[in-house]
């Protein structure tokens, strides 16, 4: 990301969520990604600290953020998803209105 795209990340981070809410949800993602195998067999976690929940917080960055930063960063994001879901299942069964618009939560990550 450019040093640009950072600083609007960090004034966006200062406005809606918290500092280094972004770093935080690419570590999440940083970790399970390295975790072996095919499948993202991580167990799940104490709410509010999930990769999904990392990914939430990167959706809502990327709302905010303004268009150059949004494009910076969304390429970042994509290349997150991508990954997240070659190395998930769909679970279409799950869905619910809470996680409508939030596709990374119907994913299973266990095989």
């Amino acid at each position: 990301m450019s040093a640009r795209t950072r600083a609007a990340v960090r004034r966006v981070e200062a406005e809606h969520l918290w500092p280094d809410a972004v770093a935080v949800a690419l570590s999440r993602f940083e970790w399970a990604f390295k975790q072996p195998g095919r499948y993202l067999s991580v167990p799940y976690e104490s709410p509010g600290i999930e990769i999904e929940d990392g990914r939430d917080d990167l959706d809502d960055v990327l709302r905010y953020l303004p268009r150059g930063a949004r494009a910076d960063l969304g390429r970042l994001v994509a290349r997150i998803d991508a990954e997240f879901e070659r190395r998930t299942l769909p679970d279409p069964g799950w869905a619910s209105e809470w996680t409508a618009g939030r596709w990374w939560w119907w994913r299973i990550r266990e095989r």
